[in-house]
Formats: C-alpha cells, structure tokens, sequence
C-alpha cells in the first residue's frame, strides 16, 4: 500500500536562521517573506571568471562577510521585481539550503540587501508545501528592526525638506 499521507509541515516564525552547508556558511538570520515569490541572498560582488559565476557573499558591515570568492558553474540571470516595483536584472543560483531542520536545495537571487536588516529573503520558493508561517514566532533582531526604522524615519524627513 502506498502512503498517501501528505508530510506534515513545520511551523516556523517570520524570521529563523538558515545555513547553506555546501559554502559553510551557518546560522544566517533570515527574513520569512509570503509575500515573495524567489528567495534572495546578499551579495557584495558578482563577476563572470572564465565562464563561472564568482560571488562574494554578504557585505563588509555583516557579521558573516569574509571576502571569499564563491565559483558557481550553473547560474542564470533574468528579470527580478523588488518590492517596491522596480524591475533588476540579477543573477540567479541554486544552493542547498537548511530552514527548519530541513534541507532543500532552491534557487537565490543574487541581490545587494546592504540597507536590508535581513541579508537573506526566503520566499514561496521555499516555503510551498513545507512550511507554514506564524508571525508570532521566530528569532527577530529587534533592536536591528528599530534601528533601521529610525534610519528610515529620519531619512524620510530629511528627503521632505
């Protein structure tokens, strides 16, 4: 008899830490986002070397920036539009990933989140099927939150005058 029983999904907040285990990169906070339909990761270079995708991951006021060069043989780029409507042309590339104690290899978008609080964006792409999102859970960064808030803030006022 074959099971037909659909796995049970896990219940996550709306921010968890990820880690991508090919590059060694661990415990990564991340912005659980419904709303997004590609995942995205910071990055703070990208150039095409002798036919490869050489990344430098995150940017140099992160906790997780070391400088090293990434090499991905298989990447694509397209059109990608942020949510604030503008339409980007960005790398794209697949990497294992772990959110939730499950591992799921799934395609990144390649994008500077520099002025994000959270380098790392997890969309549907992830989430579909395998997780459901309780806003009231998860690890936020809270003071980070309220800090780029005011930053925001007073830039806004700023840009009135």
């Amino acid at each position: 008899m074959i099971n037909s029983e659909k796995p049970e999904k896990k219940i996550i907040g709306r921010v968890e830490t990820v880690s991508f285990p090919e590059l060694g990169i661990d415990n990564v906070h991340a912005r659980i986002d419904t709303g997004a339909r590609t995942s995205a990761i910071s990055v703070s270079h990208t150039e095409l070397e002798n036919g490869k995708l050489a990344v430098i991951f995150f940017d140099k006021n992160n906790a997780q920036y070391t400088g090293k060069k990434y090499y991905f043989d298989d990447f694509s780029h397209g059109m990608v539009a942020s949510s604030n409507g503008q339409a980007e042309l960005r790398y794209k590339i697949r990497m294992l990933t772990t959110l939730g104690g499950k591992k799921i290899r799934a395609r990144f978008t390649l994008a500077d989140r520099s002025m994000q609080t959270y380098p790392i964006l997890i969309g549907r792409n992830i989430l579909r099927g395998k997780f459901i999102v309780d806003v009231k859970l998860g690890m936020p960064l809270k003071a980070e939150e309220k800090r780029r808030s005011n930053e925001l803030q007073q830039q806004i006022k700023r840009d009135s005058l």
